[in-house]
């Protein structure tokens, strides 16, 4: 199926955006922080927390990067005056971390501070594997400044559960995810039950330690062994939550969750960036076009 993928690629490449708007819109929740206020404010009504995520990555100018760190600290302000149940996750190549070291650290801060002075949580997302140690000594440096910051870790990175292993204390709090980026097999799993295997064994680092897991898959199986070790282990439901993507269809799962009185919050991505956001995502993965095709005809 993959040339198909790639044939799908190309031809979305070069389609008008008006076009390509439909395939994208059901998992973006729109362009403006005003739509997506209007999204929050709908799943906080269903019972879903929320993370908002403004598009974009791999910013090349440093003014550029300073514009996104004010629009970060201006959705803190905009979170906390509309009483969202929402906290903000974020890229460090959105804010300048491949162009200068000390550039990111300044602009982080200033997102951190703001963080702190709403009383909100701070989430530091993970990107491909060139940066992984960079955002690791990131949130290590700062964790010692502002206690609600988080990362992520990647189920199909090989180091994640050393990592895992590593970081696990009180207060530790990381998203656990499989990834999506396309990284050499020296230093990732390839096979689906290879990465389903490490992600439930981070899962069982953190849980049976004292970190926080924030537990992002659509894998209903997986989610269904992890949830059933979670309940044998008597592990408490403040040391855990659920997390999908916003729009990804579940079935009845997510109110089942709901249900046993697990968090369960919808990651909700939004901004102006979402067809050149959406084409590196594809380019980067081609499968995701036919995850993302049959989640379409679900719908």
């Amino acid at each position: 199926m993959s040339w198909i993928n790639i044939g799908i690629l190309s031809l979305i490449s070069i389609l008008p955006r008006w076009i390509v708007h439909p395939f994208a819109k059901a998992y973006v929740a729109g362009e403006t922080i005003e739509k997506t206020v209007q999204v929050v404010k709908r799943m906080n009504q269903l019972g879903y927390t929320c993370t908002l995520d403004i598009l974009g990555e791999h910013i090349q100018s440093p003014s550029k990067a300073e514009k996104i760190t004010k629009d970060y600290c201006s959705l803190y302000e905009v979170i906390d005056k509309e009483t969202l149940n929402c906290n903000i996750s974020i890229k460090l190549t959105h804010i300048g971390l491949e162009l200068d070291e000390k550039l990111v650290e300044n602009n982080f801060q200033m997102i951190l501070r703001q963080a702190d002075s709403h009383n909100n949580f701070l989430r530091i997302d993970m990107e491909n594997s060139p940066y992984t140690q960079k955002t690791i000594d990131l949130y290590q440096k700062n964790i010692h400044n502002y206690e609600k910051i988080g990362i992520v870790l990647q189920a199909y990175l090989k180091r994640s559960l050393e990592d895992a292993q590593a970081l696990n204390a009180p207060g530790f709090n990381t998203r656990i995810c499989k990834g999506i980026y396309n990284e050499p097999s020296n230093i990732a799993f390839k096979e689906k039950i290879e990465i389903q295997d490490n992600f439930f064994l981070i899962t069982k680092e953190i849980l049976s330690g004292e970190g926080f897991a924030a537990i992002a898959t659509h894998d209903i199986p997986l989610i269904d062994r992890i949830e059933s070790w979670i309940e044998q282990n008597n592990i408490s439901n403040d040391r855990f939550e659920f997390q999908v993507l916003y729009g990804v269809p579940m079935g009845f799962k997510l109110k089942r969750l709901l249900s046993k009185g697990y968090t369960v919050r919808q990651y909700i991505p939004f901004g102006p960036d979402w067809f050149d956001y959406s084409l590196r995502r594809l380019k980067e993965n081609p499968k995701i076009i036919s995850y993302v095709l049959a989640n379409l005809f679900k719908r």
